[in-house]
């Protein structure tokens, strides 16, 4: 059954309304449903209820709830997978299978070795397309929440907010390179739950000395493997051994 996302919280004594442009396109065009059927409807407070279509019109779709679903679809933790800027293709994909993995929240960052440069008059329309990608990558995975993606010109600008994170770790190739195997699984191993997490990735060259040098004092740098990963498949590693770690191990 298709899921949407209501930005409002769960009322099972109220009636609600679909406004969004794109899920009114996919329901009625794409789904082809029609009024008494059933959709599956994520609210603001993680609440899942299935829902019922009682009025479809151009501008919105009324839904009633039918009956709350229990699920627990999100990681214990909050990952942030800060990356920098790859070519649009490759950096797309890493947003959907990210999402469906789990990460919490993205900043996609101008890094010194970054072949990409996103021009600032650009921004804006490439968050909205990158958050588009993002909300039905979370649809399609059952996530209670939408992950937020912003974009900052530098690493300096992450740096300056690194406070607001109780674990910082730096996906840094040369350590990999060096046999270094142990340092991801630790700190996994110590996570609690709702601990906000920022891993930082280089873009296809890399991290420059002077980026990793911010971080020297205030994270952990992890191998990820005997392997050299692609720009796009390392944060889908760390979210993998995350997950294993916190909620399949026993």
């Amino acid at each position: 059954m298709q899921r949407y996302f209501i930005n409002q919280n769960a009322d099972s004594l109220q009636r609600f309304s679909i406004i969004d442009k794109g899920d009114i396109h996919h329901i009625t065009n794409v789904m082809r449903h029609q009024i008494d059927d059933e959709i599956i409807i994520t609210f603001l407070d993680q609440f899942v209820y299935k829902c019922k279509i009682i009025n479809i019109a151009t501008d919105e779709i009324d839904i009633e709830l039918v009956e709350r679903i229990d699920i627990d679809s999100e990681l214990p933790q909050n990952i942030t997978v800060c990356s920098g800027l790859i070519k649009a293709d490759k950096y797309e994909w890493l947003l959907q299978k990210a999402t469906e993995l789990g990460a919490s929240e993205f900043l996609a960052v101008g890094m010194k070795r970054s072949v990409v440069k996103l021009n600032e008059s650009k921004v804006t329309k490439k968050l909205e397309r990158w958050q588009k990608i993002i909300k039905e990558a979370a649809e399609q995975s059952y996530r209670l929440v939408i992950p937020s993606i912003d974009y900052k010109a530098s690493l300096k600008e992450v740096f300056q907010q690194i406070d607001v994170y109780d674990y910082i770790l730096i996906a840094y190739e040369d350590a990999a390179k060096q046999g270094e195997s142990s340092n991801l699984k630790k700190v996994v191993k110590q996570f609690q739950p709702n601990d906000r997490v920022l891993v930082v990735f280089g873009p296809e060259g890399g991290l420059a000395e002077e980026e990793l040098a911010l971080f020297n004092d205030s994270a952990y740098q992890v191998g990820l493997g005997p392997r050299i990963l692609r720009a796009e498949t390392a944060p889908l590693y760390v979210l993998s051994v995350v997950s294993y770690e916190v909620e399949l191990f026993d």
